[in-house]
C-alpha cells in the first residue's frame, strides 16, 4: 500500500522527469506531497505531456541538462541532498538505437553509471530506484515468462544497452555498496501505454493520430507479442519499491523486481490496433508493412509473481480498462481540456483501485 505519510516532504529526485513515465511519476509524487526535483536533457517530444500539463511549474527544482554530463548531474544531486532518487532518463527506442547506437550506448550506460557513481558518496540518498525495461533479458523466442533471475542480453543495441546497466548496477553493489546507508533496486515492466506518450515509432500514438482522422494505420510488426499495461501500474510498483527500500530493513528489497501486467493483457500487436479501433469507432484501415531487417523481439512476457508477494504490489487494469483510459485522455487532449486536471483524475481514479474503493 502506498504511505501518504511516507511520501509527504520527501525530497525526490527524478533523472527523466520530463519523458511520458517521468511526467506522471512526477505529478503522482507531488499528490502524495513530496518534494520533486527533476533532471532531464529536454522534452522529449513535441506535444508532451510534460508541457501541456505545465509540470514544470510543479517541480520544486528543474534541471534540464544532460545526464551524460557527470559534472552537472553531481552538482544538482548534491545541491538538492534527495533521500529518494528514480532513474528514468534514458534513450527508449529499439528503433532509434539501430539509427544512433553509440548515442544509446552513451545515454543508457554512462547515464547509469554517473548516477551509480554520485550516490557511491553520497550521505543523504536512502533509497534509489533504477527503472529498466522488459527487454534487457535474454530473449530466445521460447513463449516463457522471464523472472528476474533469468540471463540478460539483448539482440538489439536498446536492449543491450539497459542489460550493461543492469550488470554495472550489480557490479557497484557488489564492490562499493555493501556497506552504505541506501539500499537500490531496478525495475522492470511492461510495454507501457497511457495519456501522453508520443514517442515516435510507439503503436499506440501512431493508433490514436490515425484512428482519430478515420486515417490509415501502417504497422510493422503485426505478430509480435507483448505485455502491455497502463503507465500507473508499473509507477505504482516503482513507488512501492521506493518505500520498502528506505530504512534499515530495505536491505532485504534489493536487487531485481518485475511489474508486468496480467497474463491476458499479453496481446499481438495487430490484435491491440483492433481493440483501440473499436474503442474509438474508427473507420480506419489498417495496413500491414514488410518487416525491414531489424532484429524485435516477437514474444515478452514478465513473471511479476516476486513484486505480488513481497512487495504486495497488485495488477489491477485489464486491457479494455488500458485502453478506455488512454483514449479517454486523448480524448481531452483533442477538446483541449485541462491536462493535468485529466492526468490528476486518472492517478486518483487508479488510487481509489488501489484502496479498495468503489469506483
Amino acid at each position: 500500500m502506498i504511505n501518504r505519510k511516507f511520501w509527504n516532504n520527501k525530497k525526490v529526485f527524478i533523472t527523466g522527469h520530463t519523458g511520458f513515465k517521468g511526467s506522471w511519476l512526477s505529478i503522482w509524487l507531488k499528490i502524495l506531497g513530496a518534494r520533486v526535483y527533476g533532471y532531464s536533457i529536454n522534452v522529449p517530444t513535441e506535444p508532451s505531456l510534460f508541457k501541456l500539463a505545465n509540470i514544470e511549474k510543479l517541480i520544486d527544482r528543474n534541471y534540464f541538462k544532460d545526464i551524460k554530463n557527470f559534472n552537472s548531474l553531481n552538482n544538482a544531486i548534491n545541491s538538492v541532498n534527495p533521500s529518494i532518487i528514480f532513474h528514468l532518463a534514458a534513450q527508449p527506442s529499439v528503433r532509434y538505437s539501430y539509427q544512433n547506437p553509440i548515442q544509446t550506448i552513451k545515454t543508457n550506460v554512462l547515464g547509469c553509471s554517473n548516477l551509480l557513481e554520485i550516490i557511491k558518496n553520497n550521505k543523504t540518498v536512502k533509497s534509489v530506484v533504477m527503472v529498466a525495461t522488459d527487454k534487457v533479458y535474454l530473449n530466445e523466442e521460447k513463449k516463457r515468462s522471464f523472472k528476474e533471475e533469468d540471463p540478460l542480453g539483448g539482440k538489439d543495441v536498446y536492449s543491450a544497452s539497459k542489460a550493461c546497466s543492469e550488470l554495472i548496477l550489480k557490479a557497484y553493489s557488489n564492490s562499493f555498496f555493501q556497506k552504505k546507508k541506501f539500499n537500490i533496486g531496478s525495475a522492470r515492466s511492461g510495454n507501457v501505454i497511457g495519456g501522453g506518450d508520443w514517442t515516435k515509432d510507439r503503436i499506440v500514438p501512431d493508433c490514436l493520430k490515425s484512428f482519430s482522422n478515420n486515417g490509415k494505420l501502417t504497422i510493422r510488426y503485426p505478430d509480435s507479442v507483448r505485455p502491455w499495461q497502463h503507465v500507473l501500474e508499473p509507477l505504482y510498483g516503482y513507488i512501492l519499491l521506493a518505500q520498502k527500500l528506505y530504512g534499515n530493513k530495505g536491505n532485504k528489497f534489493t536487487g531485481a523486481w518485475n511489474f508486468g501486467p496480467k497474463k491476458e493483457n499479453n496481446k499481438k500487436v495487430y490484435d491491440l490496433s483492433k481493440k483501440i479501433k473499436k474503442i474509438m469507432k474508427s473507420k480506419s484501415k489498417i495496413k500491414i508493412l514488410p518487416e525491414k531487417k531489424m532484429h524485435e523481439s516477437k514474444y515478452l512476457f514478465l513473471n511479476s509473481s516476486k513484486s505480488n508477494k513481497h512487495l504486495r504490489w497488485k495488477k489491477f487494469l485489464n486491457l479494455d480498462q488500458t485502453i478506455k483510459l488512454t483514449v479517454e485522455w486523448y480524448h481531452d487532449f483533442r477538446k483541449k481540456k485541462n491536462l493535468r486536471i485529466t492526468t490528476i483524475s486518472q492517478i486518483n481514479y487508479f488510487m481509489k483501485m488501489i484502496n479498495g474503493k468503489k469506483i
